[in-house]
């Protein structure tokens, strides 16, 4: 009797936590039934959702858990945890090899902070204006300017800087019109850029069809400068052509070259001297009683906290090529994706289809619980005080206008492509328990907006109900 007893009231609790468990797991599905699954934006497309509670180790809900979707810039999260694990604490910006008493090699590492207008401390600048010697560049770089799968045509486009070994002034330049000078139907225009470099580049004349209205030059004063600037695919040729409103400041990516463009930079703007000579035409192992020093550059941190507030697709792609550099020798996206996917990554599930560091491509797949994996990861090594001043929370960054009510309940990445949008975090319930999230939507038909809105109302009735 008290055996059989005994049995039933040890039952009692296990049936209970089953039942807990199911009914969190019925209520949840019935929420995302009702707030997004029948949404009207939402429904026209595909939606993946997972949610975990790492201190139990159990998934509170999923739905197509673990179908593949593009990501969008969700992939940063693989990106963040790659340089968070190699980059250390501090931004390898360069190494050099004292050769001899006229002869320095120097070896840049894909560092994007050099020269950009984020980060106004430039070690490596001071660096290179002290050097007094010839300067040899060697870089091992094994990559192409744009990411695979990446829409060529967005190339002038300031979200889609080209990759290089040694980037300057983010690989970007902007372009500000200051004025114009009227003559006959011509417009001289005046400009000031950043760098001052590529000034030489931009087409300066503009044609206007002044003679289909008036051609005096106080009409002209007060035209409106409506064009934009487009630069060429193959060079740094910029052209002006019509638009529909006036001109103001544009920012697009120069073409790099990979490093050649950036000696030129230095050269003409600081009278930095550099001969460039591949890695394997001056082999560092040529010279192996000469010491390799490092020169540091910025704070880990203080590059990954802007790549994921504002989604900067520059600053992840040179994060993969930086921890390529360190784990490999080399630059490669392919190379470290497979070398991390088979290593610190080996028992992510779902194996996904990873192919660049900002989530440019859309031949990107992940599954939303490839997501609460890595974010888990990353919790556990390296801490969520640390993550949570890293990723955005509500009213900051990509999520500025999203969770501005007690905002620091949630702290997430958020992906944006055209039809795809996609969010992936921590979520902290009203009761205090740690939430770890990914919902992607694919395939829409709407904007983003509509999609965000009824995304934010799931989280938030969790997030108040639990």
């Amino acid at each position: 009797m008290f055996m059989k007893l005994h049995h039933s009231l040890f039952l009692v609790p296990c049936s209970l936590f089953i039942f807990i468990s199911c009914s969190v797991s019925q209520q949840i599905s019935k929420k995302a039934e009702n707030t997004l699954l029948k949404d009207p934006a939402v429904s026209t497309g595909f939606i993946g959702i997972s949610i975990y509670e790492p201190a139990t180790g159990k998934y509170w809900y999923n739905y197509n858990a673990t179908k593949n979707f593009i990501p969008a810039s969700n992939t940063k999260l693989f990106s963040l945890y790659a340089g968070m694990k190699y980059l250390g604490d501090s931004l390898v910006g360069l190494r050099y090899q004292n050769i001899s008493d006229s002869e320095i090699n120097i070896s840049p590492t894909g560092d994007p902070s050099f020269l950009h207008s984020d980060f106004k401390n430039q070690p490596i600048l001071d660096f290179l204006k002290g050097i007094k010697k010839k300067i040899n560049f060697s870089y091992s770089w094994n990559e192409n300017a744009l990411g695979y799968g990446w829409a060529w045509d967005d190339y002038n486009d300031d979200y889609m800087a080209e990759r290089s070994s040694f980037p300057v002034y983010g690989n970007t330049l902007k372009l500000n019109y200051e004025s114009f000078q009227y003559s006959k139907n011509y417009l001289k225009i005046k400009w000031k850029t950043s760098p001052a470099f590529f000034t030489d580049y931009i087409d300066s004349i503009y044609t206007i069809p002044l003679n289909r209205r008036n051609s005096d030059s106080a009409t002209a004063s007060k035209m409106s400068i409506k064009f934009y600037a487009k630069r060429n695919w193959e060079n740094n040729k910029i052209r002006l052509f019509p638009a529909v409103s006036d001109f103001s400041t544009q920012e697009i990516p120069f073409h790099t070259g990979n490093i050649f463009t950036a000696i030129e930079i230095l050269n003409k703007e600081f009278s930095i001297d550099i001969q460039q000579v591949r890695i394997e035409d001056l082999n560092i192992k040529l010279f192996p009683s000469e010491k390799i020093h490092v020169i540091h550059s910025q704070p880990t941190d203080s590059l990954f906290k802007p790549m994921m507030h504002r989604s900067d697709n520059f600053f992840a792609e040179q994060t993969l090529l930086m921890v390529s550099n360190e784990r490999l020798g080399y630059m490669n996206d392919g190379a470290i994706i497979d070398t991390l996917l088979a290593t610190d990554l080996k028992d992510v599930p779902q194996r996904p289809k990873w192919v660049d560091g900002s989530g440019l491509s859309r031949y990107n797949l992940f599954t939303p619980q490839a997501f609460i994996y890595i974010l888990n990861k990353m919790r556990n090594e390296f801490g969520l005080s640390r993550l949570k001043t890293i990723l955005p929370t509500g009213g900051e960054g990509t999520l500025k206008s999203y969770y501005k009510k007690d905002s620091s309940f949630i702290y997430a990445k958020t992906g944006t492509l055209s039809n795809n949008c996609a969010l992936s975090g921590f979520l902290t319930t009203n009761s205090g328990k740690l939430l770890i999230f990914s919902i992607l939507a694919n395939h829409y038909q709407t904007g983003a907006t509509p999609i965000r809105k009824a995304v934010e109302r799931f989280l938030t009735g969790i997030r108040e109900k639990y």
